[in-house]
């Protein structure tokens, strides 16, 4: 069977590509409303509902392997989710004011937390879903409501 996709490689690059549309064409899919908060939502909710119904997959994505080298991993996967939220945010950044080229630093943070939030939840299932969706989008968005537009750190303002 290994000698069809050309090794244990070919075969292990196959799956993780599988599974990288499955993740992708869910959280796609799931993105349909116009509102931001319903979009952060619904992109909690598939991931989590991913690593639910999908467990062997998403293990397979978060797999640190040294075969993954040449094909898609969890960093790989997460970074093409982030580039949609990207889009999204920085659309939503340029009608607020903000600056759009700040959008993929955004991505990067929210996407970055659900992911590892995500990891975390793989293995302790506790709480349900829909509650952790919920903890991550309360987080997201009671902090994206109250930007600044021009952040400065405290203890940059003391110096």
């Amino acid at each position: 069977m290994y000698e069809h996709f050309g090794g244990k490689e070919g075969l292990y690059a196959v799956v993780v590509d599988r599974e990288v549309r499955a993740l992708l064409d869910r959280i796609t899919t799931a993105l349909t409303a116009g509102h931001p908060r319903e979009l952060l939502e619904q992109a909690a909710l598939a991931l989590l509902g991913y690593i639910e119904e999908e467990t062997s997959g998403f293990r397979v994505l978060v797999r640190e392997s040294p075969l993954m080298s040449g094909t898609a991993n969890f960093s790989s996967v997460m970074n093409d989710v982030a580039h949609q939220v990207e889009h999204i945010l920085g659309a939503e950044f340029n009608s607020r004011g903000y600056d759009p080229k700040l959008a993929e630093l955004y991505s990067q943070a929210l996407v970055g937390m659900v992911a590892l939030t995500g990891r975390w939840w793989l293995e302790v299932r506790k709480p349900r879903k829909e509650t952790v969706a919920a903890h991550l989008v309360n987080l997201a968005w009671n902090g994206l409501s109250h930007l600044e537009a021009k952040p400065t750190l405290i203890t940059a303002r003391r110096r």
